[in-house]
């Protein structure tokens, strides 16, 4: 669990992922080596993954995104297909997944024609038996993590008689 002083950590990083720990420990009101540690334990722990450049694929010409629902032949399995895709640069996630489908993939195509070319090399992966897919138009709540940052802190603050509030 996080408390409030790492949510604010985790937030100002979110913000600034170029912030040294100084100018961190400044800003948070708390001694250098406190914000160091708390970094260390996040990230430790796999709260923080990274801290590298988010990268937006439109500025990099690929404008279409799409979902793509595949259905797997069950002998094979989802880890091997997985394989498969992770090497198909515009697949950018892939989530095995329950309901009518047995694996959705996010991917981007730098034109309507494009995404033709990238679903067929979806569906030439050994494993995938057929693929449906649908036209993201357009992004209405973007992939957002600190929303769930601030819950979590706000979850485990002590309440006025010093127990945990869950």
């Amino acid at each position: 669990m996080i408390d409030e002083l790492d949510g604010r950590v985790i937030a100002l990083f979110a913000a600034e992922p170029r912030i040294g720990v100084l100018e961190a420990s400044r800003r948070l009101g708390v001694a250098r080596g406190t914000v160091q540690a708390r970094l260390d334990r996040l990230v430790r722990d796999g709260v923080i993954r990274g801290f590298g450049p988010e990268i937006d694929p439109a500025a990099l010409g690929y404008g279409v995104t799409a979902f793509v629902t595949l259905q797997i032949r069950q002998p094979g399995g989802h880890d091997p297909v997985a394989e498969r895709l992770a090497g198909v640069p515009e697949v950018i996630e892939a989530h095995t997944i329950t309901g009518g489908g047995d694996m959705l993939c996010r991917v981007v195509a730098r034109s309507n024609q494009d995404l033709q070319r990238v679903i067929d090399m979806i569906v030439g992966v050994r494993g995938v038996e057929r693929a449906s897919s649908v036209i993201s138009l357009a992004t209405q709540v973007p992939q957002r993590t600190l929303p769930l940052v601030a819950a979590a802190a706000r979850a485990k603050r002590p309440t006025a008689r010093g127990h945990e509030r869950l």
